[in-house]
């Protein structure tokens, strides 16, 4: 079902997308993206198949679900996935995802759904990263639709609480009418600090389209809860330097930051990946809150959405190493090798050569970003 309403932020029609690969392949960097996502193929066939494409879902399952599968093959050791039983093939969901990497926490659930025969989902894409064409054409062929971030064409609060209601509009158009699938990440940006929390505001806004009952407006939206874990915490050296930085003076995002973010979280050795689909929100754990106020209601579905991702998230050897090594103890020896903590300590020397900033506060977060995990588990 079409409304014209959602036209500047939805993904593209699939009339649309013919058109969008054409320019995705008429574009100067195509051949280099070519070469990395198909090394195998030659340029003019990678040219032929695109052109050859005439909708999203085809998109998603000769195009992406390759390329997703390509990147996990290329930089991780071992891909898993729990809790697929948990969905109804064709019923539509609202995917509430913690959100560790820019474009593979979504990306890997879209290549778990294709390859069990099911519909990906759309994915939210903040303004802040929806930069020029290609990026557009990508994103928006790919079901990826526009989230308005603050400082991106949106200068007061009245005029976030307006992009907020018009997201909440469309997840619920989506989900009710389109019948399609929805991600979103449970808070404005990625994780940085090892701490996988779910924004209150978020929630919040999963209601804004349902004036009526509280219980009715997130029931009806099917939640479904995601915990991704990364053996290797994807940009973990640049997240400390952040958060380093942060807590100083006010961070101020370098031009193209976003942009390089994505290709070394795409690039980066990750190590191990586990992807949970966790037990869905049921009514009846809604309606133990139907009584509260609606602001103190969000804060429970909130708790509630943390406890189920926070308690399927995968723990790793270097979560241990890293909470050993913060608390001075050997608590969780038992959880990993020498070797393994050698090549820990070893990625965390690489942190000595940031002279700039202080040292033992950087290496500090940099544990907190592994260990922060275990506590929260």
């Amino acid at each position: 079902m079409r409304n014209p309403e959602f036209d500047d932020i939805r993904p593209y029609y699939d009339e649309e997308i013919p058109p969008a690969l054409r320019r995705i392949t008429e574009n100067e960097a195509f051949p280099a993206i070519s070469r990395y996502a198909f090394p195998s193929r030659d340029v003019v066939d990678v040219r032929d198949i695109l052109l050859s494409i005439h909708g999203a879902d085809e998109f998603q399952q000769r195009i992406m679900q390759y390329v997703i599968r390509e990147i996990l093959n290329k930089t991780c050791t071992e891909f898993t996935c729990g809790g697929l039983e948990r969905l109804e093939n064709g019923k539509s969901y609202l995917f509430v995802s913690n959100h560790r990497d820019i474009m593979l926490d979504a990306a890997v659930l879209q290549m778990v759904l294709v390859e069990n025969g099911m519909r990906g989902s759309e994915i939210t894409f903040g303004a802040n990263l929806m930069q020029g064409q290609l990026i557009i054409d990508i994103g928006k062929c790919n079901k990826m639709f526009r989230v308005e971030r603050p400082g991106v064409g949106i200068d007061s609060a009245r005029q976030f609480y307006l992009s907020s209601c018009h997201l909440s509009d469309y997840i619920r158009h989506a989900i009710t009418l389109k019948k399609e699938s929805v991600w979103i990440a449970q808070r404005n940006g990625r994780t940085k600090d090892g701490n996988d929390t779910t924004d209150q505001g978020v929630v919040k806004m999963f209601g804004m389209s349902y004036p009526g009952d509280k219980v009715d407006a997130l029931d009806s939206l099917n939640i479904v809860p995601l915990s991704i874990s990364y053996e290797w915490e994807p940009c973990d050296i640049p997240k400390a330097l952040e958060l380093c930085e942060s807590s100083v003076h006010s961070y101020i995002k370098k031009p193209g930051e976003d942009l390089a973010s994505i290709l070394r979280g795409i690039t980066e050795q990750k190590g191990r990946i586990h992807l949970e689909i966790c037990e869905p929100l049921h009514r009846e754990e809604l309606l133990q809150f139907g009584d509260l106020t609606t602001n103190r209601f969000n804060k429970e579905v909130a708790s509630l959405l943390d406890s189920r991702i926070r308690s399927a998230y995968r723990l790793f050897p270097n979560n241990y190493i890293a909470h050993d090594l913060r608390s001075g103890s050997n608590s969780f020896a038992d959880k990993y090798t020498p070797e393994q903590r050698a090549s820990f300590t070893e990625r965390m020397a690489q942190l000595e050569k940031y002279g700039e900033f202080d040292i033992d506060a950087l290496r500090g977060i940099f544990l907190g970003i592994y260990s922060n995990p275990v506590d929260n588990k």
